[in-house]
């Protein structure tokens, strides 16, 4: 799976649209093999990111967790702090 593609469930405040169209664009990017397509699939790429982004919001609207929302700023810390660690 592409690296890019962070977790988008339990988070305060929830995934804005624009994080859910940047995954979105990032799956369709692995899975079509370009980060640019031609002219000619230009619309195919677009309508797959667009309904790619609309079954992912509607999925983050209907999963149900037990566990408390994770805060945007510490996951970010953590994740600072093991790129740290593996880079240093």
């Amino acid at each position: 799976m592409c690296r890019n593609i962070r977790p988008l469930n339990n988070f305060e405040p929830p995934a804005t649209g624009d994080e859910v169209t940047a995954a979105a664009l990032q799956y369709v990017r692995k899975v079509s093999g370009t980060a640019k397509p031609s002219q000619a699939n230009q619309a195919a790429f677009d309508r797959a990111v667009a309904e790619i982004a609309h079954v992912t919001a509607h999925l983050l609207d209907d999963l149900v967790t037990t566990a408390p929302p994770k805060d945007r700023a510490v996951e970010a810390a953590k994740a600072r702090a093991r790129a740290q660690a593996r880079y240093a």
